[in-house]
């Protein structure tokens, strides 16, 4: 059970930190941190489904570790959900066309290892 939880927590956050990602993409950067103008880009966020299903997954993914961690030692859950970066790392370069420098690829390696 405990691997198959490690398995919903890595696809979950994956697929919401690339859902979060093209949906920021596609509403831009944000500018203006008054209160009143977060409030419109929170209003606009709601209607992104990138970005809704990005939370929901993020959702599944949360709970998913709390329930790993009512059976798993934190010190098995985190270094097994880091896989997640390895992953995330070349989806965004296959998916979201994004440059992955050496050093780049060192790093989530060197995450995912540790």
């Amino acid at each position: 059970m405990k691997w198959v939880l490690v398995a919903v927590i890595v696809v979950a956050t994956t697929a919401a930190e690339l859902l979060q990602t093209a949906g920021m993409k596609r509403h831009g950067e944000i500018h203006d941190f008054r209160p009143a103008a977060l409030g419109r880009v929170a209003a606009r966020m709601a209607t992104n489904l990138h970005v809704v299903f990005a939370v929901a997954l993020m959702a599944v993914s949360f709970f998913a570790f709390m329930a790993l961690l009512s059976t798993a030692d934190l010190s098995f859950a985190v270094p097994a959900t880091a896989a997640s970066y390895v992953l995330e790392t070349a989806l965004a370069r296959v998916l979201l066309k994004e440059k992955v420098s050496r050093t780049r690829w060192a790093a989530a390696l060197l995450v995912a290892l540790g």
